[in-house]
């Protein structure tokens, strides 16, 4: 397709094109799996607390408050250069953080924005946060989803 690339070790392609097809497409195969994935494992999880505290998970009130795919690309609707534009935003190692008000959010997170989840790792904090209106702007409302690493997976 002619694309330079900086990194010969990134790669892309036109989305509109087939092999942008195909990629979206799986894309979206994945993060529906991941989801039925995290669905079965909080259902596993919230069994076995409840067996053995002896309780009914409906009697504990467990509720599902929040659910978030990283490292995926969504279209959509972004201020870039003065002009309102629906752009295919890629998220890999990073997860969205919209602000207070947002149009997509839903009502439980309309006030303090979208959380955003940041685990530490041993020996170190994790963070409950949410997206601040500067970050729509800055990052099309995104932020990292992790704490980094000290080497690659390749490296371990």
């Amino acid at each position: 397709y002619g694309i330079n690339l900086v990194d010969k070790e990134l790669s892309c392609a036109p989305f509109n094109s087939p092999e942008g097809g195909d990629y979206f497409s799986a894309m979206k195969a994945s993060a529906n799996y991941a989801w039925a994935n995290r669905q079965c494992i909080g259902s596993n999880a919230s069994e076995a607390l409840m067996k053995a505290l002896g309780m009914s998970p409906k009697s504990a009130g467990f509720e599902l408050l929040y659910d978030v795919a990283h490292n995926i690309a969504k279209i959509e609707r972004h201020i870039f250069n003065g002009k309102k534009l629906d752009l295919i935003v890629h998220r890999k190692g990073a997860t969205r953080a919209f602000p207070p008000g947002h149009n997509e959010l839903t009502a439980e997170f309309k006030v303090t924005g979208q959380p955003v989840l940041i685990p530490g790792d041993m020996g170190r904090a994790s963070y409950v946060m949410s997206g601040l209106e500067g970050s729509m702007n800055n990052t099309f409302g995104s932020t990292c989803h992790g704490a980094g690493r000290v080497m690659s997976r390749h490296q371990a």
